[in-house]
């Protein structure tokens, strides 16, 4: 286990209850159908029972849950035992569907080109050791496959003047329009300090991610920074506004 990597299991256990409403929402709505269009517009033009889908940090099982659904073989891993308790209550009857293990996003256990697609939402800003877990990523896909990595810059007002404002800025936009604020809720410090240590946090992304997936040998690498305003809801549009999330997509 990495230096820190316990600390972000703690986290993020204790996270799970409030997360998995996040997700709940996502999935009583219309997000779901637009984060599906999304990523099938990325997608291979095959049958989605022919297409090996690996979700990695899969959370409270958004993306897992709604791949199933529309008929994908899905794999999801993810390092918190109570991220998977949680999302395996959220998949309902689809959680036969899904296979579930927990994993560490940097060291998968899979072989060699096992999966056609490997998605992940959130996650890679947190890692320790992202250039490891992008190289994981690339060998555990198929010749061909897909990658789609979506994150943001989210600690990046930690280490920048002007992207603290803008995050300041968005709290109180938030208070004005009586929104929920997605930060309320949760360990705040806890999160920070750990932002702090965690490499991602002050490097400017998606050109890091692009430098690093070229350098890992993929074929192709291509950027969406406009995504964020396919697939969020108006409410994370005023959360989120100075931290916009963007769509790493690599085939290997």
């Amino acid at each position: 286990m990495g230096r820190i990597l316990g600390r972000i299991q703690t986290y993020w256990t204790n996270r799970a209850e409030g997360y998995s409403k996040v997700n709940q929402e996502e999935l009583a709505g219309e997000q779901k159908n637009r984060w599906l269009r999304v990523l099938e517009e990325e997608f291979p033009k095959k049958e989605p029972s022919g297409i090996h889908v690996l979700d990695i940090g899969t959370g409270p099982g958004f993306f897992a849950i709604i791949l199933a659904r529309a008929g994908y073989r899905v794999t999801a891993v993810d390092y918190t035992e109570e991220m998977l308790r949680k999302a395996k209550e959220n998949a309902g009857r689809y959680a036969e569907q899904i296979r579930w293990m927990q994993m560490d996003a940097q060291r998968l256990e899979f072989a060699d080109e096992q999966f056609d697609v490997v998605v992940s939402r959130n996650l890679t800003w947190n890692l320790e050791d992202p250039d490891r877990a992008y190289q994981e990523w690339k060998r555990v896909l198929k010749k061909g496959g897909l990658l789609l990595n979506f994150d943001a810059n989210w600690y990046a007002h930690l280490f920048d003047e002007e992207k603290r404002h803008g995050y300041e800025e968005d709290r109180r936009n938030v208070e004005n329009l009586k929104l929920e604020d997605h930060y309320i809720g949760t360990d705040i410090d806890e999160m920070e300090r750990i932002a702090r240590e965690v490499p991602l946090s002050p490097v400017s992304r998606p050109a890091w991610d692009v430098r690093v997936l070229k350098n890992a040998g993929f074929r192709s690498v291509y950027t969406d920074e406009s995504v964020w305003k396919r697939v969020w809801s108006e409410v994370e549009k005023v959360n989120y506004a100075s931290t916009p999330m963007f769509l790493v997509k690599a085939v290997k």
